[in-house]
């Protein structure tokens, strides 16, 4: 056979394409974009689509309002004093050291704070807030929307009904004083971190409305309007968060009832049986995915919450105890569930 290659005509060796290091691209991050350092009396922050899931740093601010309207992987805060500050979906952790005197909003994976002192948060985390060598900080439901939020959670894995900002681990307790409460239950966002309204954000739709927030308003296990506590539990099917949404509203509508706190978990069929009860519908509906928990605390609460969601289930399948002994039972056994599935 002959040869591809006249005789004399050498093969040319393809030219390797010259390398490129991390530190030569010129779509590389700025750290400097990521990083809010050395301020004072300003309004600062960063809109939807500019931090995009990278990591962020506030330090050394003084009285400054702070505001990262969008989601980030980790954020530390440290040695700030008067400030606001608001912090959009954290899929992480959020971290704040030596600060004091600040308010915050924060929506995170997860919260811990050093050696910082009266700093007010509403929360919203989705584990066991931690405190450590930190004196009088108070904790509130976190209470916000923007047209991007939403998103924000999903891009961040936080689920808006996955929240313990109530359940605080406090690592250096004091033996005669407590080192957290709650804030107040009229406690309202911009009371204490005003929406801000200079002309960088000026073109975001905010809302601290309680109809409107991403997630839902709680007042944390500890606080109960009346004796009786339910359980309801929202199973995953096309309509599900339209006529969950719409059942919150009716309820605190309704104003007999609080809502306690929010959860959403897995749970197979066997773990349906246990807490629910024998039903065919509960076993085809866990296959759809996570499930939403609810708990009410008032009185006749069973009643009230099968009174208001009659009109609204339709064909979605959702748990509302037969009585107030059976609401009082469930909401045991899935706090004990919801425990277990946090402590793996």
């Amino acid at each position: 056979m002959g040869c591809l290659f006249s005789k004399g005509e050498a093969k040319k060796e393809e030219e390797p394409a010259p390398q490129v290091y991390s530190w030569d691209r010129k779509d590389r991050p700025d750290p400097k974009d990521f990083k809010l350092e050395d301020l004072n009396g300003e309004t600062v922050g960063r809109v939807p689509g500019k931090v995009n899931g990278q990591q962020f740093v506030i330090k050394n601010c003084q009285n400054c309002n702070i505001y990262i309207f969008d989601h980030s992987a980790t954020i530390t805060v440290d040695k700030c004093l008067d400030c606001k500050i608001f912090l959009g979906p954290i899929k992480g952790s959020v971290f704040l050291r030596n600060c004091t005197s600040c308010k915050c909003v924060i929506a995170c994976q997860q919260f811990r704070s050093r050696d910082c002192k009266s700093i007010d948060v509403f929360l919203h985390c989705g584990s066991q807030p931690i405190i450590e060598a930190s004196t009088k900080m108070r904790f509130g439901c976190f209470q916000c929307h923007y047209p991007e939020l939403p998103d924000q959670f999903s891009k961040s894995g936080l689920s808006p009904y996955r929240n313990t900002w109530d359940n605080i681990h406090d690592f250096s307790p004091m033996p005669d004083e407590r080192n957290w409460s709650l804030l107040p239950d009229d406690a309202k966002v911009e009371d204490y971190v005003p929406m801000p309204t200079t002309e960088e954000f000026q073109d975001l739709k905010l809302s601290t409305s309680v109809d409107d927030s991403v997630v839902p308003l709680t007042l944390g296990g500890t606080k109960q309007k009346g004796s009786e506590s339910s359980l309801v539990v929202f199973f995953k099917d096309s309509s599900s968060e339209e006529k969950l949404r719409q059942f919150l509203k009716d309820m605190r509508q309704e104003g007999s009832c609080s809502l306690a706190r929010t959860t959403e978990i897995e749970i197979d069929v066997g773990t349906a049986a246990r807490i629910l009860g024998e039903d065919e519908r509960y076993a085809k509906a866990v296959t759809n995915g996570a499930v939403v928990g609810l708990e009410f605390n008032g009185t006749d609460t069973a009643q009230t919450c099968q009174r208001v969601a009659q009109p609204l289930v339709g064909d979605s399948v959702v748990f509302i105890p037969e009585s107030s002994e059976v609401g009082s039972r469930s909401v045991e056994a899935w706090n004990s569930q919801v425990e277990a599935q946090m402590a793996m």
